[in-house]
């Protein structure tokens, strides 16, 4: 899939405000994606330089959450209710070369994918959040990117969701 452009102006707070949170409620979106991977119904949620993802049992969320420290774990791991969950997260402190091209091959690795899901802000080619979803062993596995140009971090998350 191609990506969508956001009506919404690009917001760059830093990858040291997002935050980690599981089982939060539905945030407003400014796109969805419903899907059924491996079996699972699974909604990805763009909510601007972040993101959340609904999967079987899982509320997923990485965003600046009010009232939540800022901060990702470089992994998290939870049991749930037959599943087994690992998240694991990190920043890229890119040169503005590199950075262009990260953002280039997340733009090109969503392109034609119908597991994902990819918002374009307006103001910068490179201001971008994408969500992609694929099976993986018993279960699913998503990615997610969080650029930000004007520092040139990009965040980056894979989380498996698997059967027990």
């Amino acid at each position: 899939m191609t990506g969508i452009p956001l009506a919404t102006p690009y917001l760059d707070t830093g990858a040291d405000q997002l935050s980690f949170t599981l089982g939060r409620p539905e945030h407003p979106a400014l796109a969805v994606r419903d899907l059924t991977v491996a079996g699972t119904v699974v909604q990805l949620r763009l909510l601007g330089a972040s993101h959340q993802v609904i999967a079987g049992p899982v509320r997923e969320t990485v965003a600046c959450l009010p009232g939540v420290e800022g901060g990702l774990p470089e992994s998290a791991t939870h049991e749930f209710d037959g599943w087994r969950y690992h998240f694991g997260a990190r920043v890229l402190h890119c040169s503005a070369g590199e950075f262009t091209e990260r953002v280039a091959a997340v733009l090109a690795r969503c392109e034609g994918d119908a597991g994902s899901l990819c918002g374009l802000f307006p103001g910068s080619p490179d201001a971008v959040t994408a969500l992609a979803v694929a099976p993986h062993g018993s279960g699913l596995s998503w990615r997610t990117w969080h650029t930000y140009p004007q520092s040139r971090q990009i965040v980056a998350t894979q989380t498996r969701l698997e059967a027990r």
